[in-house]
Order: structure tokens, then C-alpha cells, then sequence
């Protein structure tokens, strides 16, 4: 009898590429095999997925999480500016 397996997609983006691989995983499977498979690693030059923050339909997870049917893995870039200082700027009026 065949393991059961679950479709899953992984998602990385930038302001100049988008990364989305849908898979068929084995049921069980973790993000850190999702990402394995995908190949983000080797498509994507200079990504460190050591270093980045992973998630599931926009919720931090660790790379242990074990995934279910239709999940969303997202690959979270390092913040450039703080987002409480950026919506300050925005909204201060020029004087």
C-alpha cells in the first residue's frame, strides 16, 4: 500500500523574483523537508535559509513543524527598516 502524501507549496519572494513550488510530500513530512525538495536553495543564488524566519500562511513556525494537506510555506527576508519607524515617517507631515 502506497503512504498517503500531502500537496503542499512553498513560496519565497523578492522585489524582483517569486518563488512557488507546488509539492507532493509523504504525510509526516516538516517544513525543513519541503524546503529540501524545492529546491529553493539552489534556484534562488545568496538565499540563506539558515538564517531566515519560516512560516505557514503568514505564522512564525520552526523547521521541525510537521505539515498538513493545502499548507503555505513562506520563507520570511530579513526586515530592512523597522515597521513602526516607517509608517512614522510616512505619516509626518513636511514642514
Amino acid at each position: 500500500m502506497a503512504a498517503e502524501q500531502i500537496n503542499v507549496e512553498v513560496c519565497y519572494a523578492t522585489s524582483t523574483l517569486q518563488f512557488r513550488r507546488a509539492l507532493r510530500l509523504e504525510a509526516g513530512a516538516t517544513i525543513q523537508r519541503a524546503l529540501d525538495v524545492s529546491g529553493l536553495a539552489l534556484e534562488v543564488p545568496g538565499v540563506d535559509l539558515a538564517a531566515m524566519a519560516v512560516g505557514i500562511y503568514g505564522k512564525k513556525k520552526t523547521l521541525d513543524t510537521v505539515l498538513r494537506e493545502h499548507d503555505r510555506v513562506e520563507v520570511y527576508r530579513p526586515l530592512i527598516a523597522d515597521p513602526k519607524n516607517a509608517r512614522r515617517r510616512r505619516v509626518r507631515k513636511p514642514e
